[in-house]
């Protein structure tokens, strides 16, 4: 029995550490620092509205380099937001299914919590919808029982594949987070592209 645990627990791990590879640290100039993920190997990178300021945006790889980032387009009512850096090659999260998630699957919040690089906390689904208690009225939210501490903001909440479902958002009680399901951020790409406010490659996973 040890030796399945011990199999499951590095798998797990594995995974997790991939996606890691594809969470970047974000400063608004302000001092502040929270997380983003590389959505597309060309610099794309997705995160939150509030972890952003309007100038000297900064994003550090987890390699080290650091560029001056583009601001492309944010949506305060749903807290995402997209920025742009010149890179290629970049390492990119895998985007799973939002809509499926159910309650009680295992989640991990990945960022950089208090300055710790690339950290990583696990809870389960509470619920998931456009009908949460002491959230915004019609928002859409995954409720996670797990504590998101400064710097989490903006990372990827992936599931057990280590496949992006969300974005760590807020905190709303104790030990209840938020994250923006990964079928919003996903849409709201999608209008960016139609819109023509960004290069008309396919950033959209289907």
């Amino acid at each position: 029995m040890f030796n399945i645990l011990e199999q499951l627990s590095n798998e797990l791990a594995e995974k997790i550490n991939a996606a890691q590879k594809s969470v970047v640290q974000i400063s608004n100039g302000k001092g502040a620092l929270g997380a983003g993920t590389i959505w597309h190997a060309d610099g794309l990178i997705v995160t939150n509205a509030h972890v952003i300021g309007k100038r000297n945006l900064k994003v550090i790889l987890p390699d080290g380099r650091a560029h001056a980032a583009k601001l492309l387009a944010y949506d305060a009512n749903h807290d995402i937001a997209a920025l742009k850096i010149d890179a290629d090659n970049l390492p990119i999260i895998k985007v799973g299914e939002s809509r499926t998630l159910k309650s009680g699957e295992l989640v991990f919040a990945v960022g950089h919590p208090w300055g710790v690089i690339g950290a990583v906390t696990s809870g389960i689904v509470i619920s998931a919808g456009a009908a949460l208690p002491e959230m915004a009225r019609g928002r859409d939210l995954i409720a996670v029982n797990l504590r998101y501490r400064p710097g989490y903001s903006g990372g990827p909440l992936v599931n057990v594949e280590g496949q992006m479902v969300g974005i760590n958002t807020l905190m709303t009680g104790p030990e209840v987070g938020a994250a923006v399901p990964v079928h919003i951020v996903k849409a709201f790409l999608r209008e960016l592209r139609e819109t023509a406010r960004v290069d008309a490659r396919e950033y959209v996973t289907a």
